[in-house]
């Protein structure tokens, strides 16, 4: 769906956002982590068509992403943190902005406004800041794009909204659908995500299916330091570490912040060597 090759972005003032990017992004739901200002929304903003690659290339189903063609504008759509509707509530909305993507479906609208409290006719100008996420989510989950780029889905959201987001979105978006999530709340929904990228001032980290992590690296908790690991972080009078998985135990459940901190640490070379051996691919 999605080849990045050579990716490079630089603003007008010369910082450069992304540098040499390469990854192949295909069906799933993919977990996008960096810390703020790392290149997260210029990536997710060159794959959606509103800026242009400084060099290199960002193809959408097979056309560059800049050139914003109508079939392709038509099966994806980018959801922001700071979206405006300029509408009086989600219906009326849908009147005039639905019919530029042929997918949308009316019965998935109404089923997750119900998932949320919600009727679709509320004044979006009288809601709270969690309550109107929760209309424009249910709208965006609504218009069934191939490609959707949800940039801090649960912003804002309480904890029961935030488990009727991972419910709709375990529901709805299906295995032909590839969806990136940009967050710094992975647990939020975390039991989600086929893939995990990794994005560090502007370079990939790594690029990899979570089943490929979880055959090659385990994640344990003990109250004891371990006498050997790939990585360890003490919290709250336990030790958090990371190890090599041996192939005769069970895998263990990723641990995305664990794993983020470690990609990011000394041991980094080490851990992006063991998972990117020659059995392993980078597209994801």
């Amino acid at each position: 769906m999605i080849q990045i090759h050579n990716l490079t972005y630089r603003y007008h003032n010369g910082f450069t956002a992304l540098s040499d990017i390469n990854c192949s992004i295909s069906t799933g739901i993919h977990l996008l982590l960096g810390e703020n200002g790392a290149g997260k929304t210029t990536f997710m903003h060159i794959i959606a068509g509103l800026r242009t690659p400084t060099q290199g290339s960002c193809l959408v189903y097979g056309e560059p992403s800049y050139m914003r063609m109508p079939s392709t504008l038509s099966n994806l759509f980018i959801y922001t943190d700071n979206m405006m509707l300029p509408c009086k509530n989600i219906m009326e909305y849908t009147r005039s902005h639905a019919r530029f993507y042929p997918s949308f479906s009316m019965e998935i609208l109404q089923e997750c406004l119900r998932e949320f409290g919600m009727t679709g006719y509320e004044p979006l100008a009288s809601l709270s800041f969690g309550n109107r996420r929760k209309a424009q989510i249910a709208y965006v989950i609504a218009l069934n794009t191939g490609i959707l780029l949800l940039d801090e889905p649960a912003n804002g959201l309480d904890i029961t909204a935030k488990q009727s987001l991972k419910r709709l979105l375990a529901r709805f978006i299906g295995p032909e659908k590839c969806v990136i999530i940009s967050t710094h709340t992975v647990s939020d929904l975390e039991s989600l995500f086929d893939t995990l990228t990794v994005i560090h001032k502007g370079h990939l980290v790594t690029s990899m299916p979570v089943w490929k992590i979880t055959e090659r690296l385990a994640f344990l908790c003990d109250m004891m330091p371990p006498q050997e690991c790939l990585y360890c972080e003490q919290d709250q009078g336990l030790f958090r570490y990371i190890t090599v998985q041996e192939q005769s135990d069970q895998p263990t459940d990723i641990n995305y912040q664990l794993l983020y901190n470690a990609l990011l640490s000394p041991k980094s070379n080490e851990i992006i060597q063991l998972l990117n051996t020659p059995s392993h691919d980078t597209d994801i």
